[in-house]
C-alpha cells in the first residue's frame, strides 16, 4: 500500500475501511470506519488534515488536498464521485459530490445536498441542507426532493457494501485469454434511472 509518513505524521486507516492498493495517502490523513477509497485516489495531507468520516467513499482518481492549516472533511456517509477534487472544503453528512466536480477552499456543502457532475464550487460557497448545486460557477438550483435524496442514499449504501466485497474477495490476478464458461456478472443495485431524473431537472 502506498502510505507515506511525513514529518512524523502517519496516515490512519480504520481496520473496517477499504483502501485500494493504488490509492496514495500522505501525512495527516484519517480514514474512518467502513470507508471506501478507490483506485488512483490521492489524499495528500501535507498542508492540512484530511478526514473521511464513517461510511464515506472517495472514488476512483479523486484528489483530496487541504489549504494550509485547515481540515478538509467528508462527513459521515458522504459520497464523492469519480474524478472529483476537494480542496480545503467540508462536505456535509450524507451529501454527494458528482463526477469531475471541483469544490474549493472554505466551501461547505450542507448535509443531504448533491453537487452535480462537473460543477465548479467557488471558495467560500455555502448552501442550505438538501440543496441541488449545479453549474460553473455552481449555484443552488433548487431543493432536492426526498426521492432524489433516497437515490443518493442507495448509491452510498452500494459503496458501503463494496467495502466488504473488496475486503473479502478482491485479489491480484492474471487475465484470462478467453471468456470462461458460465461467467458470472457483478451487479449492484439499480440506481441509474434516478440519475437520469436528476440530470433533466
Amino acid at each position: 500500500m502506498p502510505y507515506y509518513r511525513l514529518e512524523g505524521v502517519t496516515p490512519v486507516v480504520h481496520p473496517t475501511a477499504y483502501v485500494h492498493p493504488t490509492a496514495v495517502l500522505i501525512g495527516d490523513v484519517i480514514v474512518g470506519p467502513n470507508c471506501y477509497v478507490g483506485p488512483g485516489a490521492v489524499m495528500r495531507g501535507d498542508f492540512g488534515r484530511l478526514v473521511l468520516e464513517e461510511g464515506a467513499n472517495l472514488q476512483d482518481t479523486c484528489v483530496m488536498h487541504g489549504f494550509p492549516g485547515c481540515v478538509t472533511k467528508v462527513e459521515k456517509d458522504g459520497h464523492i464521485g469519480h474524478g472529483a477534487v476537494l480542496h480545503g472544503c467540508v462536505i456535509g453528512r450524507d451529501a454527494m459530490v458528482g463526477m469531475n466536480a471541483v469544490v474549493m477552499d472554505g466551501a461547505h456543502i450542507a448535509e443531504r445536498s448533491i453537487v452535480a457532475a462537473a460543477a465548479f464550487v467557488k471558495a467560500g460557497f455555502e448552501c442550505e441542507p438538501q440543496s441541488l448545486v449545479m453549474g460553473a460557477p455552481a449555484k443552488v438550483k433548487r431543493p432536492l426532493s426526498d426521492e432524489e435524496f433516497a437515490w443518493k442514499q442507495q448509491g452510498t449504501q452500494e459503496y458501503q457494501r463494496l467495502v466488504t466485497r473488496c475486503r473479502d474477495s478482491l485479489e491480484p490476478c492474471e487475465p484470462l485469454a478467453e471468456i470462461d464458461a458460465d461467467r458470472p456478472t457483478l451487479l449492484a443495485g439499480d440506481t441509474q434511472p434516478k440519475q437520469q431524473t436528476l440530470d433533466k431537472k
